[in-house]
This record gives structure tokens, C-alpha cells and sequence, in this order.
């Protein structure tokens, strides 16, 4: 019988020679570590990783899209997420953002646009203890007589004119007060204190409903926007871990 490649063939079975076998241990360590860096850089190929950045209200942020995005972002520990929290609108594009969150009725129309939550309404809340000794207002107009807690739009360049609508009727108010913040949750605390009407998105309020220190006015008048969406330039090339965030905050329901 012959030999082929290093081994001696019986009838029915191959063995190794001695040189062969001590080759075959002292490559076998080699390939495995071979084969595993193979396995890593299959699972880092397949899963996404890279930083993302995007200009964001703060309500948006706090009511749709941490919710979402953080049990995503634990099972994604290589997608990097920078956020910029303001009020006011950002050019996104000469900003150097990969994406922004706005209300559907803001966004460019040459923007790809996804929406990320329902629509939602603003309404006119104060404390009890205010309103014991301030007549509630019955009519928008009236708010001119209230110390009212403003809304500044920081890049939108002065104090948010709050909107009214009822039966297609609508109308804007600029109103006055001691307070000014530029984020809706400072002008919710400073409404419960007593400091006057603050103009909200309603499911701030929702935490104090049941709590009983808050007193609903203006409740016809109060309209309904658009829900946020999470927009980007058309052009944009879409990396892996941006699909990721943009399928996580999607929203799915009615």
C-alpha cells in the first residue's frame, strides 16, 4: 500500500503518521482562535453600531421617544445616541444632526418624515388655590386678565402666542405673567404652585389627574396637534443602527 499525504492507508480507515498528528495539535489551537475571530466578525457585521445625533423637544423626548428607545438602546450597546433637548426649530442639515423630532405639521417638505407618537392636545391648567381667588377665564380672550406663565421659543424668536380653536373658529393670545421658562414641565411645577395659568400638552398633566391639584380650563378651546414625527433629509444614506432607532420609535398605533 501507498501513502497519501503524510498518512498510511489501511482498507476502511485513514491514520495520521506521528509528524502528522503533532502538526494537526499544534494547529488546532490556531484554528479555532481563526474560527472565532470569524464568528465575532460575523455578529459585529450583523449587529449595528455607530453614533447617531438628533435635535429634540424636550416633551417629545420625555413622552416618546426615551420611552421607546431605551429598552432598545440596552439590547444595542455599540449605537451611540446624542441628544440635543430645545424648543426651537434647527436646521438639521447645516447643524450637522442625522435626524429631528418635530410635530408632523412643522416638518419640511422635503424631508423624509416617519410619525413617532399619536396626536395630542394643549390645554389651560392652573392650581385650585389659584383659581379660589382668580375668576377662571371662560373665554381665550379673557387670559389677558390672568397671570400667566409664558413659553419662550428660543430660535423661533419670542414668547409662544398660545392657540386657540373651537368649531372653526381660531384665534392666538399673547399673555403675561411673572414666569417665563422655555420647557413645559418647569411651566406645569410653576402652575401647581400657584403662580398661574400655564399652557401644556395634556398628557403631561396626566400624572396629577388623580392627585386632584390641578383645575382644567378653557377645555373647548383647547385644539388638537399633529403627532411627532422623526424626520431626515431625503438625500440621507440610512446606516443600520439609524434603522434601528427610527423602526423603534415608529409608531404603531391608531
Amino acid at each position: 500500500m501507498g501513502t497519501l499525504g503524510g498518512g498510511r492507508r489501511w482498507p476502511g480507515r485513514i491514520s495520521t503518521t506521528f509528524a502528522g498528528e503533532r502538526l494537526r495539535q499544534a494547529m488546532a489551537p490556531r484554528i479555532a482562535k481563526i474560527e472565532a475571530d470569524i464568528a465575532d466578525l460575523m455578529a459585529f457585521r450583523d449587529k449595528p453600531s455607530g453614533r447617531t445625533r438628533m435635535t429634540i423637544s424636550n416633551h417629545a423626548f420625555e413622552s416618546v421617544v426615551w420611552p421607546k428607545l431605551e429598552p432598545v438602546l440596552k439590547n444595542y450597546p455599540d449605537i451611540k445616541l446624542e441628544v440635543s433637548l430645545d424648543s426651537g426649530f434647527r436646521d438639521i442639515v447645516e447643524e450637522g444632526f442625522d435626524a429631528g423630532v418635530r410635530l408632523g405639521e412643522s416638518v419640511e417638505k422635503d424631508m423624509v418624515a416617519v410619525r413617532i407618537g399619536p396626536d395630542w392636545r394643549v390645554v389651560a391648567v392652573a392650581s385650585p388655590g389659584y383659581f379660589a381667588e382668580h375668576r377662571a377665564p371662560k373665554h381665550p380672550h379673557e387670559l389677558v386678565g390672568h397671570s400667566c406663565i409664558n413659553l419662550r421659543m428660543e430660535r423661533a424668536g419670542g414668547l409662544y402666542a398660545w392657540e386657540f380653536a373651537k368649531r372653526g373658529q381660531e384665534l392666538r393670545v399673547r399673555v403675561d405673567g411673572q414666569l417665563t421658562f422655555n420647557s413645559s414641565y418647569t411651566q406645569v411645577e410653576a402652575a401647581l404652585r400657584g403662580y398661574g395659568i400655564a399652557y401644556v400638552p395634556e398628557n403631561i398633566m396626566k400624572a396629577h389627574i388623580a392627585w386632584g391639584d390641578r383645575a382644567l380650563v378653557l377645555d373647548d378651546w383647547s385644539p388638537t396637534f399633529d403627532g411627532h414625527h422623526i424626520y431626515h433629509p431625503s438625500r440621507r444614506q440610512n446606516s443600520p443602527a439609524f434603522k434601528v432607532i427610527v423602526d423603534a420609535l415608529r409608531h404603531r398605533g391608531k
